[in-house]
């Protein structure tokens, strides 16, 4: 069964964002979905003929994983932006284990936005960890290169150069201050609890 796209549409009009940027994002999005749903086909049939051992399915297996993380990891992007942004919650479990794990929200913000400024392509993960039960801030280089295996992702932000040239050029901290003004606090730490539920 193919995988159904998500609607960000509301997020046009978002502030610091202009809905140019917002609808190639929407449209890198897309393509991600399309790929992923088409590899899925393709490898199905591979399976089905007995050409497993193929080199061509090697490296369709391969791509998925790029295809597949480019989609879920802009659900997640997306899904954590909103209009006018929202604060985190002082009385929120997310809180108490940010203050824990880093010692204070601006020692975590920090740490974030310096992920954020490191040199070169990729994502930046707030990821919790249930078999440590930590929170770690972690740059993920590429789709499928660099994520904390286990670790399920709470927070992420796109620092991908189509998440922010449009409109801010090579001013990436400018861009991690909109999208911090942006933030769906509440969906953070929606996911935070849900992580603890699954325990």
């Amino acid at each position: 069964m193919a995988i159904e796209a998500k609607n960000y549409e509301d997020l046009l009009g978002l502030e610091g964002f202009s809905d140019q940027l917002l609808q190639n994002h929407f449209t890198l999005y897309q393509g991600y979905l399309a790929n992923t749903n088409k590899l899925d086909d393709i490898l199905k049939q591979y399976l089905q003929y007995g050409k497993v051992a193929a080199p061509e399915y090697a490296e369709l297996k391969r791509r998925f994983g790029w295809e597949f993380n480019g989609v879920r990891l802009h659900e997640y992007y997306f899904g954590n932006l909103v209009k006018g942004g929202s604060e985190l919650d002082p009385k929120s479990k997310l809180l108490e284990k940010i203050v824990i794990d880093f010692g204070s929200l601006e020692n975590w913000e920090k740490d974030f936005r310096a992920t954020g400024v490191i040199r070169g392509i990729g994502w930046v993960i707030l990821y919790y960890d249930s078999a440590t039960d930590r929170l770690f801030n972690t740059w993920v280089n590429e789709h499928d290169v660099g994520h904390l295996s286990g670790a399920l992702p709470l927070l992420v932000m796109d620092v991908f150069e189509h998440a922010f040239m449009i409109d801010y050029g090579l001013k990436r901290a400018d861009y991690i201050n909109s999208f911090f003004k942006s933030l769906n606090w509440a969906e953070v730490a929606t996911r935070f609890t849900t992580c603890l539920c699954c325990r």
